[in-house]
């Protein structure tokens, strides 16, 4: 029989085209292809042959897979964007963007970033003092930035100092004013001019996850009033000079292109008002919030933007130009801070489904026997009952197993009884879901059946370590299988990690343009892997996974593409996971004093007479072995 199902269906299911940004695609065979390389769009690797490859390599699941011409490609279409729309603007100013390493501050990435950019002259951005130690090492480009955010002490001031002494660009954002004073003194101490930046708060709002971003209760940043002191206080001490930059952020992921254009006019109206006060200022920092399309929709919800990266510059450039025509001043270099736009798309985890949990699928002889309880003969009857009005049958069932879960807690009814009521109470909800049609479907709890009876797919993964934000802030991330999707996928169902809290799932996915509590998946086939891919996870999911239950960080699998190589790709780098070991080491265990303990209670059995020599020495072997091992399962 011929199977109906087509690729072009599990587009329009799944969306991989929409939320891909040119990159993910499914291929004829019903495998997803990645193209990472957007100057050479032909190269397009299968991810089953990236698997299978893992495997022959002996790297098992999960993993982080790294398509670092992905990053490269991203770090070419800001930049090259940027300098096209400046020119045919006829702006004077430069672009010279930054990469906020707190995005994905993993070494191998920032590293391809930055070699990405240098014809760019692309830059870094730090937060903290651990990030500004990484950045010195690694920004040695006497031409890009490197813009320092956050709040500030002594030592990171002095740090920041140490790089002016080195020659490089290095901009201090002062967040707020006792920060400027600091600054003002460590450097008449060290004798070198720094360069300055006053990070203004911003009176348009705008929406989303990240709105506190901005506004007068923003965490960060200077009032205009502020900043009008802070420009008397840099007179007062001979070194208005050093004031270079302007800086404004209005939050993550931004949806709205509207927010942006009014951001824009707003800060620079601010630069050039102060630019008219004798400030000379050089660079309008526009921050990030480059947003990307997580679910295809291309609208203003959170996990969508309702603009092109093309558009977002173009407002950007001409708004910045227009204000600054207006106002008489020289325009500025303009900087933006895109981390989540640059990282997103090039990495995503990998993984199988190691089992189903499903209400429906236990096999239970429900066989009558005599004289047993009426709520079983009532229930058997529900069961055939196939004329019945589904809302009737759904009651009549509903209020019969209530009915047996009294009696059973009240000792009428045995586990068996219990067991037939339950299998019966299942099928029969299966049945009025299966029969439903148009008209039933607009019933609310006959429509909520689905989610009801949608099964578990229990995926080997932790939500906490890969995906932290699907948890913390419900951010939606695509889920897909990597493979069978010229298939049609039959089984409604929720991904379920495999650690200890009932927490770990997933609870939004992308299903024809819309947002669901499931997702259709195929049927798991005995003795063949079932893979699926979770997708956009390069930007903060990298970093900001925890140890819950001890899973450790996965091993990482870093691609390039290849026209020249088997399947246009080979594997340049292979970074393994934390082991058992490792994460119990994080948490103050002594590994080699369990073993020895272990050793010891083991060592005692077999005096005793209880083990073998050696089984013991087998399972003293199984321990030190489990403790070098990964965490997840095998």
């Amino acid at each position: 029989m011929t199977n109906a199902w087509t690729i072009e269906d599990s587009e329009d299911l799944y969306g991989v085209k929409k939320w891909g940004a040119g990159y993910f695609s499914i291929g004829e065979n019903g495998n997803i292809q990645v193209a990472p390389n957007h100057r050479m769009p032909e190269i397009t690797i299968d991810m089953a042959e990236v698997i299978e490859e893992m495997k022959a390599e002996g790297i098992q699941f999960p993993a982080v897979i790294r398509f670092h011409d992905i990053l490269r490609s991203q770090v070419e279409i800001l930049n090259e964007t940027f300098l096209e729309t400046i020119e045919t603007a006829g702006y004077e100013g430069k672009y010279v963007g930054v990469y906020p390493i707190k995005v994905n501050q993993m070494r191998e990435v920032v590293e391809e970033i930055l070699d990405a950019g240098e014809p760019y002259n692309y830059g870094l951005e730090a937060g903290s003092k651990p990030e500004l130690m990484a950045v010195m090492a690694y920004n040695d480009n006497p031409n890009a930035l490197t813009i320092l955010n956050g709040y500030k002490d002594e030592d990171y001031l002095t740090m920041a100092l140490l790089g002016r002494h080195l020659q490089r660009k290095m901009i201090v954002v002062v967040e707020k004013f006792s920060e400027l004073e600091m600054l003002v003194r460590l450097a008449k101490k060290f004798k070198v001019d720094p360069m300055i930046g006053l990070r203004s708060k911003m009176m348009v709002r705008s929406t989303g996850k990240w709105s506190s971003s901005s506004g007068d209760r923003a965490k960060f940043g200077l009032s205009i009033a502020e900043i009008v002191n802070a420009i008397e206080y840099l007179k007062e001490n001979d070194m208005l000079h050093c004031a270079k930059l302007l800086h404004f952020h209005i939050g993550s992921q931004l949806s709205d292109i509207r927010k942006i254009k009014e951001a824009v006019t707003e800060g620079a109206r601010l630069y050039a008002k102060l630019v008219q006060m004798g400030v000379p200022l050089e660079y309008l920092d526009i921050g990030g919030g480059l947003g990307i399309d997580y679910d295809g929709s291309s609208t203003t919800t959170d996990s969508s933007r309702n603009y092109s990266t093309e558009e977002y510059v173009a407002d950007v450039v001409y708004g910045v130009k227009q204000i600054c025509d207006l106002e008489g001043v020289n325009h500025p270099n303009i900087v933006s801070e895109s981390g989540r736009a640059i990282t997103a798309h090039h990495s995503l985890v990998v993984t199988n489904v190691v089992g189903e949990v499903s209400l429906t699928g236990t096999k239970f002889d429900i066989s009558a026997e005599e004289g047993e309880h009426v709520l079983l003969s009532n229930m058997r009857e529900l069961v055939t009952a196939q004329e019945m009005h589904p809302q009737e049958r759904y009651n009549d069932a509903a209020a019969y197993k209530q009915s047996a879960y009294e009696a059973f807690k009240l000792g009428i009814l045995s586990i068996i009884d219990m067991a037939k009521i339950d299998t019966m109470y299942w099928q029969i909800l299966s049945d009025i879901h299966n029969a439903l049609d148009d008209e039933t479907r607009q019933i609310q709890e006959l429509d909520d059946l689905e989610d009801s009876l949608a099964s578990q797919y229990l995926a080997n993964f932790s939500i906490f370590q890969s995906a932290a934000d699907t948890w913390a802030i419900g951010q939606l991330l695509p889920i897909i299988p990597l493979h069978r999707l010229n298939e049609k996928p039959e089984v409604r169902c929720s991904i379920a990690d495999i650690t200890c809290d009932s927490d770990g799932k997933i609870g939004k996915y992308i299903e024809s343009n819309q947002i669901s509590e499931n997702i259709p998946m195929h049927k798991l086939r005995k003795g063949e892997e079932y893979t699926i891919g979770m997708f956009l996870t390069g930007a903060y999911q990298d970093v900001m996974g925890d140890m819950h239950n001890l899973f450790g960080r996965l091993t990482e699998v870093h691609i390039f593409s290849h026209d020249d190589e088997p399947g246009d790709f080979y594997i340049e780098e292979i970074v393994p996971g934390h082991s058992a070991e490792k994460v119990l080491e994080t948490m103050q265990y002594n590994t080699d004093y369990m073993a020895k303990v272990v050793k010891k209670s083991i060592d005692r059995e077999i005096r005793k007479g209880n083990l073998a020599p050696r089984e013991g020495v087998r399972w003293t072997d199984f321990y030190e072995r489990c403790l070098a091992g990964t965490t997840y399962l095998r």
